[in-house]
């Protein structure tokens, strides 16, 4: 783990060699939230990516984001080598209500323990870069609502996995809520979910092109050629030109696609072309 680069692409070169403190904490995973994207284009490109901690790091490294294993597998790596107390758990995320609940592995959760504040009188804090619009920062481990921007979350002990515990999203929210357990785990939990991820047709990663990013009043979020804001100052923008598409992708997400050739920047803009007329025509 490269601590200094890591700390560079987020912006907080003055965090190397402090302890872990509470507002260091609140600090990496905002600038994370902010700076890193969560993604799934390489899948559109042809190309998907494992899952190992240094593999995703190393891409992060380079420019890009991932998805929920990509980003929390990273940040947990990260957190560890800053000399966090970080643990890795399974989760499942719903999408709607008729998805049952429970850690069903199609999420990485992370948690921080030994950072007792007033907000967290047990030390314990939610940890979460993987949920797209979702946390901004972490939240405190304890039962009860919580604010950051604009959005509304809560946390209760899950119903579906006893000791564990639920998180439910704001109803803007592009998804119901998650579960997640309370044991560690590895990141070879996650294996399989990852290949139906990336590959299988009924997976929402392979049926829709996906990035969002998180900041303090809300978070941006494009499916194939839709450009969403939600929060303080909603706004949606249909992307209908190649240019369109990836000027936005550069300009909000931070995605340049520098290290693709024009051929393969070509037949991405293609593949979401085509997706986008099949979805107008449903």
């Amino acid at each position: 783990m490269d601590d200094v680069a890591y700390l560079r692409r987020l912006g907080l070169d003055e965090l190397a060699g402090q302890a872990p403190s509470v507002p260091g904490l609140h600090a990496l995973h905002r600038a994370h939230a902010e700076r890193v994207p969560y993604e799934c284009l390489e899948i559109w490109l042809g190309q998907p990516t494992g899952i190992d901690p240094a593999e995703s790091t190393r891409r992060i490294l380079a420019g890009r984001g991932g998805y929920c294993y990509h980003l929390n597998g990273a940040f947990s790596a990260l957190l560890h080598t800053l000399g966090y107390q970080v643990t890795r758990h399974v989760g499942g995320v719903q999408g709607n209500a008729g998805q049952p609940a429970g850690a069903s592995a199609n999420h990485l959760v992370l948690t921080v323990t030994g950072l007792p504040s007033a907000d967290a009188p047990g030390g314990a804090w939610l940890v979460d870069l993987g949920m797209g619009d979702g946390l901004h920062g972490p939240l405190p481990l304890e039962a009860g609502e919580h604010r950051q921007g604009p959005f509304v979350y809560r946390l209760r002990p899950s119903e579906a996995e006893p000791g564990g515990w639920r998180f439910d999203h704001d109803p803007r929210g592009s998804f119901l809520g998650m579960d997640f357990r309370a044991e560690p785990t590895g990141m070879s939990a996650f294996a399989g979910q990852h290949e139906h991820l990336s590959t299988s047709p009924e997976s929402g990663f392979v049926r829709v092109a996906t990035a969002a990013r998180r900041d303090a009043t809300g978070a941006d979020i494009v499916r194939n050629l839709v450009l969403t804001r939600v929060g303080d100052e909603p706004a949606r923008t249909e992307l209908t030109s190649r240019d369109d598409y990836f000027t936005a992708l550069a300009d909000v997400f931070g995605i340049t696609f520098a290290e693709f050739t024009a051929a393969e920047r070509d037949n991405l803009w293609t593949r979401l072309a085509t997706a986008h007329e099949q979805w107008l025509a449903s």
